[in-house]
């Protein structure tokens, strides 16, 4: 599975962004064609995500946000996008099944799509979604159309959208798919932006969108194991690998009882944290 912390977005009709974005350590860098660019700026923000891509020289793997099916923009982005080495596809407000098979037939062959849940619809249909498979690997939840369109109020902890994120990583899990957070749109407040990927991570996401690259280390910081957390699974899988804890469903670590699913969820902790490293 990829490692996904941090999703870093920006306009791809912005050229100093961009360039500054080659050389940034983020896990994935979005070129965005979307919400990010006027419609009198999309022809061009293709363009320039198409030269970006072809120049080459990112740190981090690449992805496009491109304009939804169904808009007068989609079809052409894709168009443009079909034959380069391109990481991700990212999709905006997938609604059902289908769309993710309209991508699949239009998009690069080797690109993961992650699918943008951000519309009434895309919540109601996420068990449908998440099940479409074909090159969906991620789910990420548009936190700003979704709260437009469902009319919520202001909340700093984010309290009208918990059972949409609860139910996204859900559907995530049940599918073995990435499960992604919306982004944070207060660009001043630093520990606001800790505390949401704390709430994040609690919840279950494995990274968060962002949208300047002074977001990227709180995100990943966040988003990687614990130096305490790798102890303690490093105590789990030592635990089960002695020789009297052979056959046994349930052992005692550390004060606590361990079951195997402990210990499969410390194998995984693990692994994230080799990766991470």
């Amino acid at each position: 599975m990829d490692l996904l912390r941090s999703l870093l977005f920006l306009p791809a009709s912005n050229p100093r962004a961009v360039e500054k974005a080659r050389g940034l350590a983020c896990d994935l860098v979005v070129l965005d064609l979307e919400d990010a660019v006027a419609p009198d700026a999309k022809a061009a923000a293709r363009n320039a995500a198409v030269e970006a891509i072809q120049a080459g020289g990112f740190t981090a793997p690449v992805a496009v946000r491109v304009n939804a099916l169904g808009t007068e923009w989609g079809e052409a982005d894709l168009e443009a996008l079909a034959d380069l080495p391109l990481a991700w596809i990212v999709a905006p407000k997938v609604d059902d099944p289908g769309a993710v098979d309209a991508y699949e037939a239009r998009m690069p062959a080797d690109a993961g799509l992650i699918a943008m849940i951000e519309t009434p619809a895309s919540v109601l249909n996420l068990r449908a979604i998440s099940a479409a498979g074909g090159p969906l690997k991620a789910l990420m939840l548009g936190v700003n159309d979704l709260s437009s369109s469902l009319g919520t109020g202001p909340s700093p902890d984010r309290e009208p959208l918990k059972v949409w994120m609860a139910a996204t990583v859900a559907a995530a899990r049940a599918h073995d798919l990435l499960a992604i957070d919306g982004v944070f749109n207060r660009l001043d407040d630093p520990e606001g932006f800790a505390a949401e990927c704390a709430q994040g991570r609690l919840f279950g996401f494995d990274g968060k969108s962002l949208i300047h690259p002074n977001q990227i280390d709180a995100a990943h910081a966040a988003f990687s194991p614990t130096p305490a957390e790798i102890s303690a699974a490093q105590a789990v899988v030592d635990a089960f690998a002695a020789p009297d804890a052979a056959g046994q469903g349930a052992i005692r670590v550390n004060g606590a009882m361990a079951e195997r699913l402990h210990l499969d969820r410390a194998k995984a902790l693990l692994a994230r944290a080799a990766a991470c490293r």
